[in-house]
């Protein structure tokens, strides 16, 4: 069993046409290359894996002296990027490339990637309450309501849905189906939206 990811960036969101003229809302991912960092195996790790790292245009100015070190190791360019996937390393080795031609059209993937952050935002934004009404003197537009008991438990529950920061955590879209190959490109179009915003580091796992 090979590698079973990629890493990738989000370009942004288009339609594509299907041959009965359905439009199409897509992604568009720039999909590697990646390059093999390091194979863990379960003898020395406990576990298998491959880590990869993202080949860029940019080179990498500032890399720490242990990542300086674990890529002298690799014999390879630092990464700004590195994730591990899971995979049993036999048909790779150390160096080897791993090109967006891993997927074909038809698959089905989970990207996982960082949600866009919304900053501080109320519950009607944060977890879609309703709200109260908007006329006839109301004084009750956007606030949360009760919150908790008075006599008990004479606190607030824990858990309870709230005002707060919103975005900036990992999502993972899962089931989204391939639509389109480019391997001359590094290109992947896939059928949806794509947690983050563009320009975002994602990555792709097979489904």
């Amino acid at each position: 069993m090979a590698v079973q990811g990629i890493i990738g960036k989000k370009i942004g969101m288009t339609q594509v046409y299907s041959e009965d003229g359905r439009a199409i809302p897509v992604t568009v991912i720039q999909a590697g290359p990646c390059v093999v960092v390091q194979l863990k195996s379960k003898e020395k790790d406990g576990y298998a894996s491959v880590q990869l790292g993202l080949v860029e245009d940019r080179k990498v100015k500032r890399v720490s002296k242990a990542m300086k070190g674990h890529f002298d190791k690799a014999k390879l360019p630092p990464c700004r990027v590195l994730r591990e996937f899971k995979a049993d390393g036999e048909e790779l080795k150390v160096g080897d490339k791993v090109s967006v031609d891993l997927f074909a059209p038809g698959d089905v993937v989970d990207i996982v990637g960082v949600s866009k952050g919304k900053g501080f935002q109320g519950v009607v934004k944060r977890h879609h309450f309703r709200g109260g009404d908007a006329t006839h003197g109301s004084m009750f537009h956007r606030a949360p309501g009760g919150i908790g008991a008075s006599a008990y438990p004479s606190r607030v529950i824990k858990g309870l849905r709230g005002a707060g920061h919103m975005g900036d955590e990992r999502v993972t879209a899962r089931n989204l189906t391939v639509v389109r190959v480019d391997a001359g490109k590094n290109t992947l179009v896939v059928k949806g939206s794509v947690p983050g915003a563009g320009g975002g580091y994602v990555v792709i796992r097979k489904g």
